[in-house]
């Protein structure tokens, strides 16, 4: 009980977190201020894609912002809603409705914490980045075509799928040409792009979408607007939280968590990758992910994640520690209390185009042709987590990328492994005339394996043992195996077998501890001992099969060698 609260203490702000947010509150506030007008469009966009409304959008960035920056574990991060967990919500929304979708982010907070006191951060390390490449690709194609429909100024088609959705939207909109939306959205991608090509430090989505939002209302041009919007934050209510459906939404709450998950983390490693000084805690880090969660929608919000687009500016614009994303959060707030009319105006095609811009910017051109050039393993998980995310959904695109880059990985470890003879007669006891070595060599082979024999490639072993050539004793040097398993032991246990009841006795040498466990666990150490045959080094093994051959009359039990000649004893 006690070490459970030591351990729910631990993932608390310490004093040191808090201590830093006064160091230099001049740079923190100004870094909070550019990156709320970068985020403030965003917010919009996201949560009218998710289906819940631009207030539900502006919602979770507040609210999951501030929780998140106080009780994180990252310094620099910004949270709220993202790209990502608009295109997994999509789906939920049109299943479960509104209540569902915040039910889903309730349980979610909950997993986020349950993963937290389990310390279960460090792990999302070992994703690789061919995985990570792709489903950010596929991420940034489900983005853009998501926003096809409000770009192009028609209603949304009906159906989960983007793929089908955008072609419908396409067929409408040859229907009754109407080229405002299109117009306005594409103005506003070109601003984004051009303008961070020509000053990366001015935030252009900002402007583009006040230039199209005053371009409509100057011209009165048709292009619907976002709606109107809630002059504050909705007081909180659990009027959404419905237990009985509580199994139903358990899979979508286990998608929600995990995109949370990786993608705060991924967002905290990039952070961390920009400076030089910061190292967020992963465990902390879905803490305060799970309490933004949990607080979210209770206040009408989506789920949240870490902002990875958000957090690079933070860190670029000079953030140095929580305050910043603190204080971006209470600019949002302000906004939402203080201008709800004019956000109320704004395009939606130009928070299209100010999505679509996003994706396109989320494409690193270099860092997927390297990728692609690196291994054929790699560009092959890179191509099919990219598909299965345009084409499934992201949690089935991260599963089949880390299981396709696990047995690639596992394939390539297995081909490391090598059986290779090699001449034993310098390990010979003592001198030999070359009469008795071409006669010792007649009926004796030895085999050194070199490196893993477990369940991803054991099996070639025992084919390549099993064909053994007629000889009469088969010496395996194990010295220099790396890693054995109850596969890679009954496969060698299966081996020795076949070829005692061939007549040929097998002698083994240098098995190490560690692998005794594995061999002993399947019975192959009884095998291996049989008559004695397991040595600890080679030269005792050579000596045990030339007893052999004698006791077979192959072999004259008086050599002519010379014994004042010894010789090294290797494994």
């Amino acid at each position: 009980m006690a070490r459970g609260t030591a351990r729910a203490r631990s993932l608390l702000p310490s004093r040191t977190d808090l201590a830093e947010m006064g160091r230099a509150p001049r740079r923190d506030l100004l870094a909070g201020l550019t990156v709320a007008i970068v985020a403030l469009p965003l917010a919009l966009g996201f949560g009218v894609s998710s289906g819940l409304g631009a207030e539900a959008g502006l919602a979770t960035a507040v609210i999951a912002g501030a929780l998140a920056a106080v009780f994180g574990g990252s310094n620099l991060q910004v949270s709220g809603p993202t790209g990502a967990m608009t295109v997994v919500l999509v789906p939920i929304v049109a299943q479960y409705g509104t209540s569902g979708v915040l039910m889903v982010g309730l349980i979610a907070g909950l997993m986020l914490i349950g993963l937290a006191l389990a310390r279960a951060g460090r792990h999302m390390a070992y994703i690789p980045a061919s995985v990570v490449e792709g489903f950010t690709l596929g991420i940034a194609c489900v983005i853009g075509l998501q926003q096809v429909p409000n770009a192009l100024g028609v209603a949304e088609p009906e159906g989960d799928k983007v793929l089908v959705v955008t072609w419908h939207a396409l067929q409408e909109i040859m229907k009754a040409p109407n080229w405002t939306a299109p117009a306005l959205a594409g103005g506003v991608v070109v601003v984004m792009l051009a303008g961070a090509r020509w000053r990366p430090t001015i935030p252009f989505s900002i402007v583009a979408v006040i230039a199209a939002t005053l371009t409509v209302q100057l011209f009165h041009l048709d292009a619907a607007p976002i709606g109107d919007l809630p002059a504050g934050l909705p007081a909180p209510s659990l009027g959404f939280v419905d237990l009985s459906a509580f199994g139903s939404l358990l899979a979508p709450a286990v998608a929600v968590a995990a995109l949370a998950a990786l993608e705060s983390l991924l967002s905290a490693q990039v952070a961390d990758g920009m400076t030089v000084e910061q190292q967020h805690d992963p465990d902390k880090e879905l803490f305060g992910q799970g309490l933004a969660n949990i607080a979210a929608p209770l206040f009408g919000g989506v789920p949240a994640t870490g902002a990875i687009a958000r957090t690079a500016v933070n860190v670029r614009t000079g953030a140095s520690s929580r305050l910043a994303a603190l204080a971006h959060a209470a600019v949002l707030a302000v906004i939402v209390f203080a201008a709800a009319p004019l956000v109320s105006r704004i395009p939606l095609a130009a928070l299209a185009g100010v999505l679509i811009a996003t994706a396109i910017r989320m494409v690193e051109v270099g860092s997927l042709r390297a990728m692609a050039k690196a291994t054929r393993a790699d560009a092959i998980v890179l191509v099919l987590t990219a598909a299965a995310t345009l084409v499934l959904d992201l949690v089935y695109a991260v599963i089949i990328g880390l299981v396709v880059a696990g047995a690639l990985a596992l394939r390539a470890v297995a081909r490391q492994a090598r059986m290779d003879q090699v001449d034993f007669r310098p390990d010979l006891p003592g001198e030999h005339s070359e009469e008795e070595h071409a006669l010792l060599a007649e009926h004796i082979v030895a085999y050194r394996i070199d490196g893993p024999l477990f369940f991803a490639g054991a099996h070639r072993f025992l084919l390549e043992l099993s064909e053994v050539a007629d000889v009469r004793v088969v010496i395996l040097r194990m010295s220099r195996v790396t890693t054995l398993d109850a596969t890679g032991a009954l496969v060698l246990k299966d081996a020795v077998e076949k070829l005692n009841r061939r007549g040929i006795a097998v002698m083994t040498s240098g098995i190490r501890p560690g692998q005794r466990q594995a061999l002993d666990s399947v019975g192959a150490l009884d095998v291996l001992r049989l008559e004695g045959r397991e040595y600890a080094t080679t030269p005792e093994a050579i000596a045990g099969a030339r007893k052999h051959l004698e006791h077979a009359g192959l072999l004259d039990p008086h050599p002519r060698y010379h014994p004042h000649h010894p010789r090294k004893a290797t494994r």
